[in-house]
Order: structure tokens, then C-alpha cells, then sequence
């Protein structure tokens, strides 16, 4: 069955480069980002966790734990981790799990038969400290991940779980955003006393509220 947005992240136990991982109870009262590999040694996926590592300050600025997912066992991750920093110039500082089985993907449905019967596909998932998936996204293996576009969901999804408001397109942190149509007007004079740019009645943008 196919994981949707709304449900709850199914919880595992698997080997990673940094131990024993229940995942659950490492992402606990976290915002965490789980990517899958289709497997050691893939040109593409050597780019994208590169990038990913040298992108983590700004997942750890925001709360965010991130883990690499890839069908190899993890004695074979080492080589593949010592390549990724030698060619993308980080090394690789988040756990990179080791899903032999396939266990994991299972659960994901991190596998399409059309593609490989034994690979995962490039998926990306979103999960909020409430253990729900928020965000999820497939990539074909030609076509790398845009983790910059990742960020830029996980600050919309941080500050629309905190204000009733929704971002615009291609809305980046900083930017004006909308209200949502479920605030009334006289609850948005309450809670945005500076006013807002009615477009249409349904469309009301406003500064990005702080904090």
C-alpha cells in the first residue's frame, strides 16, 4: 500500500553508518528527511549525498534529522562514503542505512516493479515531529534531487504548521505568503493587525509572520 501525506512514517529498525538506528525514537520530537538510493557506487546518488552533507547546517538549523537510505549492506557504505568525500569535497555526516532486505523499501514503497523489481527508486519523504508524512517525492534514476527545493518545502511546512497561513508559488522564506480561506476576516484582524492586500476576497496576502 502506498505511503500518502497525512500518514504516519512506518517505523524501523536497520544498521546505518552511525550504529543501530530505530527510527521512531531517533527522529522523536524531530522534523527528519528520509532519501533512498538505489545503490552503492550510483554516479547520481554520489552527487546528491554529497550535497545533502554539505547542506547540513541548514537541516540542522531548522531541526531537521537526515537519513540516506540504500539496499547494500553497511560494511559496503565505507568505500562509498570515502568517494563521496573525496569526489563532492564533504564527507558524509548523517546515517546512511543499509536496507539489505529490502525491508525498508517494502514499507516505503520505495520499489516499483516497472522501474527494477529489486532497486528503490529516488524518493524523498518529509516527515514532522508528529511522525506524519508531510512531503513525498519521486525522482526517475536519471533526474537528480533538488535539495535546495527540499529546504525551501521544509520552511514552508515549518511555518504553515505554525500560522494559518499557506506560501504562494515559488515562495521563499522571507516572502510574502497568503491566509488561509478557513480565517475569517475579523479572526485575521486579530492575528495580522497590520492588515493584508485583499487580491480577492479568497486571496489575502500578508508579510510573513515572524516567529
Amino acid at each position: 500500500m502506498a505511503i500518502l501525506i497525512g500518514d504516519t512514517a512506518p517505523d524501523f529498525e536497520a544498521d546505518s553508518t552511525e550504529g543501530r538506528i530505530k527510527f521512531h525514537d531517533y527522529i522523536d520530537g524531530s522534523w527528519a528527511v528520509l532519501f533512498s538510493h538505489p545503490k552503492n557506487y550510483t554516479p547520481v546518488c554520489t552527487t546528491e549525498l554529497g550535497y545533502t552533507a554539505k547542506l547540513k547546517p541548514e537541516f540542522d538549523k531548522r531541526g531537521v534529522k537526515v537519513l540516506g537510505l540504500s539496499v547494500d549492506k553497511v560494511e559496503d557504505h565505507a568505500g562509498w562514503a570515502a568517494d563521496i568525500a573525496e569526489t563532492q569535497g564533504t564527507a558524509l555526516n548523517f546515517p546512511l542505512i543499509a536496507d539489505s532486505t529490502g525491508e525498508v523499501a517494502r514499507k516505503y514503497d520505495m520499489i516499483h516493479p516497472n522501474a527494477d523489481n529489486s532497486l528503490t527508486v529516488r524518493s524523498v519523504f518529509v516527515i514532522g515531529p508528529d511522525k506524519k508524512v508531510k512531503l513525498k517525492i519521486e525522482y526517475p534514476a536519471s533526474t537528480g534531487r533538488n535539495f535546495d527545493e527540499v529546504l525551501r518545502v521544509i520552511d514552508s511546512l515549518q511555518l504553515t504548521a505554525k500560522h494559518q497561513v499557506a506560501t504562494p508559488v515559488n515562495w521563499k522564506d522571507g516572502e510574502d505568503v497568503i491566509i488561509v480561506p478557513a480565517v475569517s476576516d475579523e479572526a485575521a484582524r486579530e492575528k495580522f493587525p497590520g492588515g493584508w492586500n485583499a487580491v480577492k476576497p479568497y486571496l489575502r496576502i500578508v508579510p510573513q509572520p515572524k516567529g
